[in-house]
């Protein structure tokens, strides 16, 4: 009697633990499925190849616009920091995507990203804007997330000190480290929007 209490007893933890993990993929999706759909777009690298997002379907996939003479996006780049999460996060199968819109393109070369020492997937070119403009991007850096299956999980600022002092980001709360490690864990994104902060996107 007391071996098929114990079954019983373990039996009904397992079917808690169970049930409780579902509901966290369950969450997950709900939130993704009310989360604004991420506008198609296509834009060409520093090389003249075309990416389009749809060919990164199923794949986590993190916007950053850059400008690389942006005191808010040295602050980050100087550091090393937004390297390292890049380096971070491609490594996790994640696609990382920088992109320069507006006046800033024009003339935007490789030796810029070289200098810049990007470990991103690929720098885009978006001369005319309109891929920045359709994700109302206004600031340097303006950092999206999107998840798998097409959704904005996260669109604001990198961090929340709004400065460019590189003395501050230890201090700051990463906010797409944060929507990424929950988007990679099928987890809901805690802070979903914050307002971005930096140099002004030149259209």
């Amino acid at each position: 009697m007391k071996l098929m209490t114990i079954a019983a007893a373990f039996a009904a933890l397992v079917g808690l633990a169970t049930p409780a993990l579902a509901e966290d993929a369950k969450a997950a999706t709900a939130e993704s499925a009310h989360a604004p759909h991420a506008p198609a777009f296509t834009l060409k690298d520093l090389s003249g190849k075309e990416h389009s997002l749809e060919d990164f379907s199923g794949k986590t996939v993190v916007l950053e616009w850059i400008n690389y003479g942006c005191p808010y996006v040295k602050k980050h780049y100087e550091s090393k920091n937004m390297q390292k999460l890049q380096e971070t996060y491609t490594g996790k199968d994640v696609v990382w995507l920088s992109i320069v819109s507006g006046k800033t393109a024009k003339g935007f070369s490789q030796a810029d990203a070289d200098a810049a020492g990007t470990k991103a997937t690929a720098v885009l070119l978006d001369p005319t804007g309109e891929t920045g403009k359709a994700y109302d991007a206004k600031t340097t850096p303006h950092m999206i997330v999107i998840t798998g299956d097409g959704h904005i999980a996260y669109d604001g600022a990198i961090d929340s000190k709004a400065s460019t002092d590189s003395a501050d980001i230890p201090n700051s709360e990463n906010y797409v480290i944060a929507a990424l490690d929950s988007v990679l864990a099928g987890k809901e994104v805690a802070t979903t929007k914050t307002k971005p902060y930096g140099c002004s996107v030149k259209y």
